[in-house]
């Protein structure tokens, strides 16, 4: 179980919090051996959260751009419309096993908040979310949603009111209450050991590509993408294909043309953020950048550790795509397949749209779907649609 990625990861916190990391940990490790928490996990994930999801060709929008075949692994239907399910349960069963009465999270796209909401409500947590006013304004329906669940959602009016000041409240809260609380992480970042407890229970995306990808062509797709905000729907889906051929690349959000975007694996440096260290977008004095993207949930300055020391590896490219062009892909699969994603993985569909140009036709891409479109309909209607 990793404390570190190379030199990335760690856990730069205050001395409160050490007794409850070392707590999570152990917790964590015993329940990886259970065998009772592992089938309950397995259980809940078939029964209640609808996993297997499906492997999908996406035959018309691969006939369009041209080249290689274009596959879409379908977390958009999970229980709830997005990947962040897989954690928030996983998460949700150690939080009852290591005796929590109450669970926090942070939102930003506020999937990971209704995944947390709906985990409370299944297993009985008082359950509180914490999300940025910028972000409850663009993503209504979700905040709804959680209300509706039994989850109280506080509104963060610090800093730039976006998931970089809702993780740093969720964070003051859990100091405050670290008895009783249980702090539901969302992605793939903050200290050790939420990168690899999140890592472990994304993971699950990749080993069913590998499957189903085995069961439906006979090997392993040629490349893999995922879009990478926190990068916790990306780790899962890369970190059971490392071993393999399969190209691995990340797509982050580059923003409107000419910005940084939120693109801290490509146009960030070494840093810490939330406890860990890893790639940030900070000025010369180490000050963290203000960040835009029409996808709230990619809208972070910084990514989680294992990523940053991915990057350094060469194991995986990671690469951006701007707001036009996420938003081209939405309108694009929309049309030709029937689908509306959600704006974070247009931006690996837009990437993957212009790989497969370049590729041979007997060759094959594997996308991850991390969500569905409902969230984001407002934004995409008040925006002019592509010509």
């Amino acid at each position: 179980m990793p404390r570190r990625y190379g030199k990335y990861g760690g856990a730069y916190v205050p001395e409160t919090l050490v007794p409850a990391l070392e707590e999570l940990e152990r917790g964590f490790r015993s329940l990886r051996r259970d065998l009772a928490f592992r089938s309950e996990l397995r259980t809940l994930q078939e029964t209640w959260a609808g996993r297997p999801t499906p492997l999908y060709h996406a035959s018309r929008l691969s006939g369009e751009v041209g080249g290689a075949e274009i596959w879409l692994k379908r977390e958009d239907l999970v229980h709830g419309g997005a990947h962040k399910l897989n954690n928030a349960l996983g998460q949700g069963l150690l939080a009852r096993r290591l005796g929590k009465k109450r669970i926090i999270a942070e939102t930003g796209a506020g999937q990971h908040g209704v995944a947390t909401a709906m985990i409370g409500a299944l297993l009985g947590f008082e359950t509180v979310v914490y999300m940025g006013k910028v972000d409850m304004e663009r993503q209504r329906p979700n905040v709804e949603r959680m209300r509706l669940l039994g989850t109280e959602v506080r509104e963060v009016t610090q800093g730039t009111q976006t998931l970089k000041d809702a993780i740093n409240e969720a964070l003051r809260d859990w100091i405050s209450n670290v008895e009783t609380t249980h702090y539901l992480l969302g992605s793939a970042v903050g200290p050790h050991p939420f990168p690899t407890i999140v890592c472990e229970f994304q993971s699950v995306i990749g080993r069913e590509i590998i499957a189903e990808s085995r069961r439906r062509t006979g090997d392993v797709p040629d490349l893999a993408i995922a879009c990478v905000g926190g990068g916790s729907n990306a780790i899962g889906t890369f970190h059971p294909l490392l071993p393999f051929r399969t190209r691995l690349v990340g797509v982050e959000a580059g923003g409107v043309e000419g910005s940084v975007g939120a693109a801290s694996l490509t146009r960030g440096t070494p840093g810490v953020l939330h406890g860990m260290m890893t790639y940030l977008l900070q000025d010369a004095e180490g000050q963290i950048l203000p960040t835009e993207s029409i996808a709230p949930g990619l809208d972070y300055a910084g990514v989680g550790p294992e990523h940053a020391a991915l990057k350094d590896s060469g194991r995986v490219e990671y690469t951006v795509a701007t707001d036009r062009e996420a938003l081209s892909a939405f309108h694009r699969l929309a049309r030709t397949e029937g689908i509306l994603p959600a704006l974070e993985p247009c931006h690996a569909i837009a990437e993957a749209m212009k790989r497969a140009r370049g590729m041979r036709k007997d060759e094959r891409i594997v996308v991850t779907l991390s969500g569905r479109g409902d969230k984001d309909l407002e934004v995409v209607a008040a925006l002019a649609h592509p010509r």
